[in-house]
């Protein structure tokens, strides 16, 4: 049996495909450059959700559906943000989606994510929310949203890059979660509230925050060399370095480098996430000769963030506005199949009988 389900093929989909050996994803049959480049965020929801949440679904036309429904799901903020006093971000975020009605479609719960990530942060620092711009993007109106200000276009550019990038990843725990909750007949609401719930594990969505924290660690010791061999001897888990799928370039990581140097000085600590990647590289073959362990996306994901302007406490937040359009996909491929997901298990108990 595998453990994990590594290598169980439990779903057929139409959304995307990782090549694990060329180091690239494929959505709806664009890769990720191509994505980024002619589509955007909006464009890439676009390409997900067509003949699902409509037919001929285009870039303008999701923009502006997804301003309209910022509007809404704003209006709806005093229904549920006063019973987030003084709970972490992840636990409201949990009550933000929980209060959409089961009859929210795919575009209002993307537009929920949005506003509730803003208003969560500004609330933390007892600050009040600002109304959405339903004429912005998704990525400029979020960062207007939480600085109260016009945003740069460099830093709209590389978030929108992130959430496009970051939109679909295959069958992850969170969107196989979303897959399962669908296939029960639920609302895509309780699809998507699940897919969250599940998306807040360290292993997974809960990733970003710590690995800036491996960072500002690294930045901090004497002798990087040495404290990086002190950790891998030790066992210790290098955050942002190491992936499931990926064992070498991780196509999302590049297009968020790319969108970080197009920023120049603002890109923040991206020069010696650079040298310490080379650094892990002579630490790992002297500790564990033969053996690699190539950066991944979230050093990528954090520093962007970071460079945005993104909290590190709202890191997980910020990354479950791009994610969720792909859980979404993933719940209504699901539904469209009529089929309920009831996979088996081995028994491995005490002798019965």
């Amino acid at each position: 049996m595998a453990n994990g389900l590594e290598g169980v093929v439990a779903a057929e989909t139409i959304l995307s495909h990782t090549d694990r050996t060329d180091g690239m994803v494929w959505v709806r049959g664009h890769d990720l450059p191509t994505l980024v480049a002619n589509h955007g965020f909006e464009g890439t929801v676009a390409l997900l959700w067509d003949g699902f949440a409509g037919e001929g679904l285009t870039r303008q036309g999701m923009i502006a559906g997804f301003g309209k429904a910022r509007a809404a799901a704003f209006a709806g903020l005093p229904g549920w943000m006063p019973q987030t006093a003084g709970r972490t971000l992840f636990e409201g975020m949990r009550i933000a989606v929980a209060a959409q009605p089961d009859s929210a479609d795919a575009t209002a719960l993307v537009a929920a994510f949005t506003v509730a990530v803003p208003a969560l942060a500004r609330q933390a620092l007892g600050l009040p929310p600002v109304h959405p711009d339903p004429s912005l993007t998704t990525a400029a109106d979020l960062l207007r949203m939480l600085h109260a200000t016009v945003p740069d276009a460099a830093k709209v550019a590389a978030l929108d890059t992130y959430f496009t990038v970051m939109a679909e990843s295959g069958l992850s725990a969170s969107a196989f979660t979303a897959r399962v909750v669908a296939s029960t007949r639920a609302s895509l609401t309780a699809s998507v509230l699940a897919a969250w719930c599940a998306f807040t594990g360290a292993l997974h969505g809960g990733a970003p925050g710590p690995t800036l924290d491996m960072l500002d660690a690294a930045a901090a010791a004497a002798d990087l060399e040495a404290w990086l061999e002190a950790r891998l001897r030790s066992g210790e888990r290098l955050m942002g370095f190491g992936h499931r799928v990926f064992h070498g370039n991780d196509p999302r990581a590049e297009a968020m480098r790319r969108s970080m140097q197009a920023m120049g000085p603002r890109a923040g600590r991206l020069a010696f996430a650079d040298r310490l990647e080379k650094a892990v590289a002579v630490a790992i073959e002297r500790v564990k000769p033969g053996r690699t362990l190539p950066p991944n996306v979230e050093i990528m994901a954090a520093l962007l963030l970071d460079a945005v302007g993104i909290p590190r406490e709202a890191f997980t937040l910020a990354f479950a506005v791009g994610r969720s359009a792909g859980w979404l996909a993933h719940a209504m491929e699901q539904q469209k199949t009529g089929r309920m997901i009831r996979p088996v298990s081995a028994y491995v108990g005490p002798p019965i009988g």
